[in-house]
């Protein structure tokens, strides 16, 4: 089970993780019609969790760079963008595929979260900067109601240093039916943060 102890609360690093992935794609289609993010998230209240905030930040922010490189993977988060049916059920169609079976992993969350980035970007260039407010509705209320369990359940944040440093290479499901796999690379750097996060834990 996690150990919240130290002021650090798991449920405020994945709200504060979702809001900071979502803002850091957004940075490339800047927009004053997208609405403040502040009163929907659990702002972080220690030193501790922000740093721990940032370190997950960057480690998604390189499995984006990895997936980024995938034309089938934009391609379906451009049809999740763009298809016929509902916003709502089109991001649930997009969950199931990265959970598909139900199966949940580090990998996977921190995949979630990075496609809510993109699908806030597509929703910014398609003039609709309202969208983004539910999808981060919709993505915090995945996180409260299904991963945040499973985060406690496998130690918490700090535990997800030490699971993705030491498996440096997985695949996740594909979100297109013509895809087999998209191979996530972690490189060098993220061991040398899971480092520092698990010591400055220890250390308080």
């Amino acid at each position: 089970m996690a150990c919240e102890g130290n002021g650090i609360s798991d449920e405020r690093i994945g709200e504060a993780l979702i809001k900071e992935v979502i803002q850091e794609e957004l940075k490339e289609v800047p927009s004053e019609e997208v609405p403040p993010f502040t009163p929907l998230i659990k702002e972080v209240q220690t030193v501790q969790e922000q740093k721990i905030v940032t370190q997950l930040g960057i480690m998604v922010r390189i499995i984006g760079d990895k997936l980024q490189d995938d034309k089938e993977f934009q391609d379906a988060i451009d049809g999740m963008a763009c298809g016929p049916s509902s916003m709502s059920e089109k991001f649930m169609g997009l969950v199931d595929k990265v959970f598909e079976h139900g199966q949940i992993t580090w990998e996977r969350i921190a995949v979630l979260f990075y496609i809510a980035g993109r699908m806030a970007v597509r929703m910014v260039e398609a003039h609709l900067p309202d969208s983004v407010t539910q999808i981060l509705r919709w993505t915090l209320d995945y996180f409260r109601n299904t991963l945040l369990s499973w985060i406690r359940e496998h130690g918490g944040w700090i535990n997800s240093f030490s699971e993705l440093a030491r498996v440096p290479m997985r695949s996740v499901s594909s979100l297109s039916s013509h895809t087999s796999g998209l191979i996530i690379i972690f490189v060098a750097g993220l061991a040398v943060g899971s480092i520092i996060t698990w010591r400055l834990a220890r250390s308080t």
